[in-house]
């Protein structure tokens, strides 16, 4: 039944002892369906000699009567052993399946490409290291295609196969497969996997998935199962961060008293000082028990029990990790959440949420987005409905210790289980912790008052998803008479025209309210962009795109403003008219006021304009259409 070796027949010992001490790879099958995901799997177990000869023997009956592949064998029914699977000819559960060959051992999960069973797909990723992302070659990449993508992402697995199969059914065509292969590459762009490899095959034929196909010399890359041998995945643990969540404590007698649990991330060895979470308290690791010795070391993945120097305060679902680590102790933190249940998640329900070998309850209590895995889009939701995945904010009863779960998949996932039908409803994988020790802060500030800055709840983030588009602000500067109100207004049209969300904010129309108490010297102009600008920015924080026309002289006065928004959300346009336009056109006779004395600090006649350093766009209302002027503001927007 096994891969051929030469050792099984001479020296069975030596044989099971290598057999024993090669590394082993989990990895997913994945794809739509009828992408031939199972058949794949059949013809790795067929070709690496793993079946055996009753298997074979019934299958081949099988394929009489629930086969897809005429008179051949069909390999599928290996892993397909439900009898509705059969019946319907596609995957329901997840199947897994043990392999080897002479450098690894492999465990297999068959995962179902229906959308209605994504939940069976999310479960046979979250503890591969490899996704095999099938693909057809005659339809390429498709929704579901995009989703098992997305959601082995997500799941933080770091090496994709793409394997283009039934490349006989194409003729085997090399343009074919460059087509598909450009296709998927323009999908990964939006993923974070660090390693993608392309294999054009023929499961059913065993082109290019054991052996090198003949149909394809103008494929020179290495063959599927190559690739599963040669596969760096030791880079991939995290042996930097230790990670030891507490199963149960250990005392068979009173003479020993020890803490077992599987070793999360990070080595472990006997001496080493670790510090107690939620406690803090410190010890010193005296021994590293397992049922076959004490170990010098631990790795990740291994089940030990630990004896420590003192006997300090630790119980299940406390972790141990190393006495300089700074692990945050949280009661919020954000996650992106797989639901998994015909009944909707509901924000601020109360459910369990088990975290490592911690249990308690919790809450999701806002949904910041759901994430369109076809098109990784995000949009608004209420609820969560089956199969869905989203970004949320998690609040728990007391404090626990988090990790990101791409730092620490062990310490930074969760599932989420129904309190009355005890049913795990959705699983979860940490973002990021959030602060949650008080509604408010204590910033620097010169108000006259005593006061503080207070968290709102709905965040510029959250406000920007619901309208569609971020907050900014568009500053028109320049001199009286230079356009700026009319390149404002004609702006803001255009921009409602679109479906933006808007304010304009002009200088006249607000001195007679907010300003009017305000004149024109130099200290009352700086005081009056002050509040404009304070003005602006709390209409960019409720993701509106606020517009400003003002004169606004005085450099000093408009980098204040800037200074109140991110980068990127300030958008200065100067609108560089020459004096002598601007004083021609003079729409409310003020120039020729101020050069009669009538009026004092005008700009440009008798108090200075100070152009700006770096405005993001400048124009010349005398030179430019109105109209071109806009298009080349809306690129910048």
């Amino acid at each position: 039944m096994s891969h051929q070796s030469e050792l099984i027949a001479g020296n069975i010992e030596q044989y099971l002892h290598e057999h024993e001490n090669k590394d082993l790879l989990r990895f997913i099958t994945c794809g739509s369906v009828d992408d031939g995901k199972s058949t794949l799997i059949g013809r790795l177990l067929h070709d690496s000699k793993m079946i055996y000869e009753d298997q074979l023997a019934a299958i081949t009956q099988a394929s009489k009567t629930s086969g897809t592949t005429g008179d051949t064998v069909d390999l599928a029914l290996l892993v397909d052993g439900l009898q509705s699977e059969r019946e319907q000819g596609i995957t329901i559960d997840v199947a897994y399946r043990f392999f080897s060959t002479d450098k690894r051992k492999f465990i297999i999960a068959d995962t179902p490409g229906h959308e209605q069973y994504t939940r069976n797909m999310a479960t046979g990723a979250s503890t591969a290291s490899l996704a095999i992302i099938l693909i057809d070659a005659r339809y390429g990449v498709q929704t579901q295609t995009r989703r098992h993508s997305f959601i082995a992402d997500l799941l933080g697995i770091q090496h994709f196969i793409v394997a283009v199969n039934k490349m006989d059914l194409v003729d085997y065509s090399e343009a074919r497969f460059n087509e598909i292969k450009a296709e998927y590459q323009h999908l990964a762009e939006k993923l974070n996997v660090p390693d993608i490899q392309f294999v054009p095959m023929s499961a059913l034929n065993g082109d290019n998935v054991v052996n090198q196909s003949e149909h394809m010399p103008w494929y020179k890359g290495t063959t599927l199962i190559q690739q599963l041998e040669t596969v760096e995945i030791t880079h991939d643990q995290n042996l930097r961060d230790l990670r030891f969540p507490v199963q149960y404590v250990n005392r068979p007698n009173r003479d020993f008293r020890g803490y077992s649990g599987t070793l999360a991330a990070g080595i472990l060895k006997p001496g080493q000082v670790v510090r107690a979470l939620p406690s803090g308290k410190t010890s010193k690791v005296t021994r590293l028990v397992t049922f076959d010795g004490d170990l010098d070391s631990a790795y990740p993945g291994q089940g030990i029990t630990i004896t420590l120097e003192d006997e300090i305060d630790l119980s299940r679902g406390d972790w141990l990790v190393a006495e300089d680590s700074q692990v945050p102790l949280v009661t919020r933190f954000e996650a992106d959440i797989v639901w998994m249940n015909d009944t909707a998640l509901e924000p601020n329900k109360l459910y369990d949420l088990k975290l490592a070998t911690r249990e308690m309850a919790g809450k999701v209590s806002v949904i910041d987005y759901q994430i369109d895995v076809n098109t990784l889009e995000h949009r608004h939701a209420e609820h969560l409905d089956l199969n869905t995945i989203a970004r949320c904010q998690v609040e728990l009863t007391a404090p626990i210790p988090i990790d990101d779960y791409r730092t620490s998949p062990g310490t930074g996932s969760f599932i989420i289980i129904d309190r009355f039908t005890n049913l795990t409803v959705g699983a979860g994988m940490v973002h990021r912790p959030m602060e949650s020790e008080l509604p408010y802060e204590f910033r620097e500030h010169d108000s006259k008052a005593n006061v503080v800055w207070n968290r709102a709840s709905v965040t510029p983030e959250l406000r920007a998803r619901i309208k569609g588009h971020k907050g900014k602000c568009v500053w028109f500067t320049g001199l009286s008479g230079a356009g700026k109100s009319s390149l404002a207004n004609a702006l803001e049209v255009e921009l409602n025209r679109r479906g933006y969300h808007t304010m304009l904010l002009d200088g006249d129309n607000l001195r007679h309210g907010l300003c009017k108490d305000l004149g024109m010297t130099e200290e009352d102009r700086g005081e009056n962009i002050r509040r404009i600008g304070e003005v602006a920015r709390l209409f960019a924080e409720a993701g509106i795109i606020v517009i400003t026309a003002f004169i606004s002289p005085f450099r000093k006065d408009r980098e204040t403003a800037r200074a109140l928004f991110e980068e990127g959300s300030f958008i200065e346009v100067y609108v560089d008219t020459p004096l002598d336009v601007c004083e021609q056109r003079d729409p409310k006779g003020l120039y020729q006021k101020a050069r009669e004395g009538k009026i004092k600090d005008f700009t440009g006649i008798n108090s200075p304009y100070e152009t700006p350093k770096k405005a993001e766009m400048t124009c010349n209302t005398a030179e430019l259409e109105q109209s071109d002027i806009i298009n080349k503001l809306l690129k910048i927007i």
